[in-house]
């Protein structure tokens, strides 16, 4: 057998039986919205083999659950999941209390839209699916530059909450390391959206107002219609919200 047969069988066998390399995993949290879409774009793009994670918590927008199945299959998750929470029973919140109304206008301070405990509860539910899966990454699309004030939207937060993944888990015990990743915490939403748009993201597909119909018809009143309205002026782009009638 001449040496470039053998060279030719031995580049087959080989290819045969080398392993393959396992794709590096990550959690994404998939709200729905125009940031988790985002987020999740990015993630896939840093090569990363993507889990997305939506949390239903009695939330009064619910349409944004549908939202998140759309975009983890458009965006190419491998594995889709909700989990179902009854955070709403605590109230004090708009988003989960029908008491209190959504306000439409800008106000100071923490708004009533703030859901306590909301993102340490949604990070550690990911941080067990990590684990579960061996992944290496949780994403979280939050941001602290066009956002409302909510204090666990803030890079303090994801460093406290990055402290506390490093010894909360067999993996991380072990020497192996899942990082909490918020690459949109410094960016506006103009920023957001033009980034989204270069990864080839689908907005009319997303939902993120806070009191949106069953169809996913935004109310183009509330802080999140505002901040999302004003950010595709910003980027100068069209703005494929679906809005209700009645905006």
């Amino acid at each position: 057998m001449s040496r470039a047969m053998n060279a030719t069988t031995n580049a087959t066998t080989n290819a045969t039986t080398a392993p393959e390399l396992a794709p590096k995993r990550a959690v994404i949290l998939l709200s729905g919205g125009l940031d988790s879409a985002t987020t999740l774009a990015l993630a896939r793009a840093e090569g990363y083999a993507c889990y997305a994670l939506s949390v239903s918590y009695g939330q009064r927008h619910l349409a944004e659950l549908a939202a998140a199945a759309r975009v983890a299959q458009a965006m190419g998750g491998v594995e889709h999941r909700v989990v179902h929470l009854d955070i709403d029973q605590f109230g004090g919140s708009a988003l989960t209390d029908p008491r209190i109304q959504v306000p439409e206008t800008p106000s100071t301070g923490i708004p009533v839209t703030y859901v306590p405990a909301r993102n340490t509860v949604m990070l550690s539910l990911a941080l067990g699916w990590a684990e579960v899966l061996g992944a290496e990454a949780i994403f979280i699309g939050i941001n602290a530059v066009d956002y409302s004030g909510y204090p666990d939207c803030r890079p303090a937060f994801v460093e406290a909450f990055q402290r506390l993944a490093d010894v909360a888990t067999q993996r991380t015990t072990e020497g192996q390391s899942i990082r909490i990743a918020a690459p949109l915490i410094v960016l506006s939403k103009a920023e957001i959206i033009r980034l989204g748009v270069s990864l080839g993201v689908d907005y009319s597909q997303t939902v993120s107002c806070y009191q949106a119909d069953a169809e996913g018809h935004a109310c183009g009143r509330c802080d999140s219609c505002r901040l999302r309205r004003e950010g595709f002026a910003v980027a100068g782009l069209p703005d494929p919200t679906r809005y209700s009638a009645s905006s």
